[in-house]
């Protein structure tokens, strides 16, 4: 049986659809269609039902799918490393949200950078979680950081790390909220507070309010500044209230320049995940930043 065609089913498989598995796989969508047709001539069985938005792997189908693809995955990490002379860089591409992969990826990841024969040069991009997921698995990226874990066989997510929210605001709102004569368990008195956010939906916000007041926020932004740390700048100038992840604004709490309006029992949570297109992590560069970035995240928790 053709290496090529299998290599091409399982890319199908995992991707879910014709379309996006002739992107990944650099060929036409006719193309892809006539492999396909072709293999399953000669299986004489149908691995694939055609519906209106991509394709669904008949039983015959997923059996072929999980007995050839560990095979495919090995080859290509004997192939990987037949290359890897040393001779020159791999590049590694990451993607994810901009203020936790500037603030914690990336400088966990130039320690992998250089010229030692297993280093790799890095490029990063940025973009939300659903923008950065749909350019993994269009073969835009290598490694995506998100918030949410993608569906499907095409892409692979390990839990990374959790995140914790705080609400937090600048020295002068906490007296005006009652923190400083009040257990900081209680409710803060928050309504006349001014909010700053990253998006008029209030995501930070809105999540906390349901997760620990079980409510919903009774008033729209003041400020929305796209990113989060814009967010701290302005929370720390003393615009209003914000809910930002600790590990972003530690630094401003124990400088006293903005305070926790609330010590919750249980504080929100965020999980975040690395996602790789599946069988990629048989690429040396691509394993060895997944790896290390789980090793580093144990210090982030």
């Amino acid at each position: 049986m053709d290496l090529a065609l299998l290599r091409t089913f399982v890319t199908v498989h995992r991707a879910g659809s014709f379309t996006r598995a002739a992107a990944l796989l650099g060929l036409s969508q006719p193309a892809v269609t006539s492999q396909i047709r072709t293999l399953e001539r000669q299986l004489g069985r149908p691995l694939f039902l055609r519906q209106a938005r991509g394709v669904t792997p008949t039983t015959i189908g997923d059996e072929l799918a999980h007995k050839a693809a560990p095979h495919l995955d090995a080859l290509v990490e004997i192939t990987e490393a037949g290359l890897d002379d040393g001779s020159s860089l791999r590049t590694l591409h990451l993607a994810g949200p901009p203020e936790f992969t500037a603030q914690r990826a990336l400088p966990a990841l130039t320690e992998l950078t250089g010229e030692d024969g297993q280093g790799f040069a890095l490029r990063a991009s940025f973009g939300n979680a659903e923008e950065t997921l749909e350019g993994l698995a269009a073969g835009h990226h290598d490694l995506a950081i998100g918030t949410a874990r993608p569906r499907g066989a095409l892409l692979t997510a390990t839990a990374l790390c959790d995140e914790e929210h705080v609400l937090v605001a600048a020295p002068r709102w906490a007296a005006s909220t009652s923190t400083g004569t009040r257990r900081r368990t209680a409710k803060p008195a928050l309504e006349h507070v001014p909010v700053v956010e990253v998006h008029e939906s209030l995501p930070f916000v809105a999540r906390y309010w349901a997760s620990v007041f079980d409510t919903r926020p009774a008033a729209p932004a003041t400020l929305v500044a796209p990113d989060l740390r814009a967010v701290l700048a302005c929370t720390i100038s003393g615009a209003g209230l914000a809910v930002l992840p600790r590990y972003l604004c530690v630094e401003a709490l124990e400088r006293g320049d903005v305070v926790a309006l609330h010590d919750p029992a249980v504080p929100p949570l965020r999980t975040y995940f690395l996602v790789v297109r599946t069988g990629t992590l048989a690429m040396p560069h691509i394993a060895r930043a997944h790896d290390w970035l789980l090793r580093a995240a144990a210090d982030w928790n």
